[in-house]
């Protein structure tokens, strides 16, 4: 068996040796691309999705099609920063979820910036300090952040990528002993999504809702009889031991992440169109608006409603965020714009980019 074993390692040293030549190679490429874009962004979200759905489509394993995607996307990322240094902006502070979307995107050639809001990370990306911003816009159990889709109203920026996270909670804490945490510290809807657990597992426990899920492993850390809502990776950076994991009340909990900069990606032909528009105060208004979209067979996706009168930019009561499959300069959604401008009272088209490769 050990001589096996030993065949078996050189026969891997091999192989890596044959991919770091190939990597090498990739890498050169990559950078006489670079000085044939003649001041082009390197970062092309239409172009790397390709490429991801391309070898995810093409793998047969034993790796699933996600380390799959993970392993190109640092490659991807590597080669990227040979090209250019890429600044992005995230809701922080260190150790969330925001993070961890802009490593699954962006990977680790990237200067990750934490900011402490939705608000400082766009304005951020509108002054040039930074070239993308990464914002939460959605949970699958919670629903819409609000403040996300308040600003995407104003922005200049437009969404170029779309990011979507499996969202894991753990339960963080200096101690061990779950009978000994008197307080629980999480995000406000982290706590509303491991509802069901808290309440079996944990019911005299205070829950005390704070900024981001950082902050409470933070104060967790801090505090004896206290313990914090989080993801695993927060537990290595505030020395705290994972007491329970996956404690969320839906197994498929999902974050969606918006993508924010000045890109307007190309078709890939797996895109979505994200629009936010108000309708007249007046019997079938909605309805009008979305007989466009029906017409030219448009798929939409998700409609959500805002009170236009929390944002005091515009006149309208309500406006109404869309996400409709396909890009705007595909046939049937321009035509669906076209007709939508003529009829909508304000109407902005937020971006059109390559739906999220899972």
């Amino acid at each position: 068996m050990a001589d096996e074993i030993e065949k078996l390692r050189k026969e891997i040293d091999a192989l890596d040796d044959e991919l770091l030549g190939l990597i090498g190679r990739r890498a050169a490429i990559a950078q006489r691309i670079g000085g044939l874009k003649d001041g082009a962004p390197a970062y092309r979200p239409e172009r790397e999705t390709e490429i991801l759905r391309r070898v995810t489509q093409a793998n047969r394993g034993p790796l699933g099609a996600e380390r799959v995607a993970a392993v190109f996307r640092e490659l991807i990322s590597a080669c990227r920063s040979l090209e250019e240094a890429i600044a992005v902006a995230y809701l922080g502070p260190e150790g969330t979820f925001s993070e961890q979307a802009v490593r699954k995107h962006f990977g680790h050639g990237v200067q990750a910036l934490p900011a402490g809001s939705v608000d400082e990370a766009l304005r951020r990306c509108e002054a040039g300090a930074v070239q993308f911003a990464v914002v939460p816009v959605e949970n699958s159990t919670e629903g819409a952040v609000g403040r996300t889709l308040d600003l995407l109203l104003v922005t200049p920026l437009r969404i170029c990528a779309e990011i979507e996270l499996r969202v894991q909670q753990s339960l963080l804490s200096r101690s061990t002993d779950l009978a000994a945490v008197r307080r629980v510290y999480s995000h406000a809807q982290s706590l509303a999504q491991c509802d069901d657990w808290l309440s079996r597992n944990m019911p005299h426990a205070e829950r005390v809702p704070v900024g981001s899920n950082a902050e409470a492993a933070l104060r967790a850390s801090m505090e004896e009889g206290t313990a914090a809502i989080a993801g695993e990776a927060a537990s290595g950076r505030y020395r705290l031991n994972v007491v329970a994991r996956s404690i969320e009340d839906d197994s498929n909990n999902t974050t969606r992440f918006l993508v924010l900069g000045n890109l307007e990606p190309e078709p890939t032909g797996n895109d979505r169109t994200s629009l936010v528009m108000s309708a007249e105060n007046r019997p079938g208004a909605v309805h009008a608006l979305l007989t466009p979209l029906a017409a030219h067979r448009v798929s939409m996706t998700r409609i959500e409603s805002r009170p236009a009168r929390a944002m005091r930019t515009v006149l309208w009561e309500y406006v109404f965020f869309i996400d409709v499959e396909g890009h705007r300069k595909d046939a049937p959604v321009a035509a669906a714009l076209a007709e939508l401008k003529q009829i909508a009272p304000f109407l902005k088209v937020l971006g059109s980019y390559p739906a999220a490769v899972r």
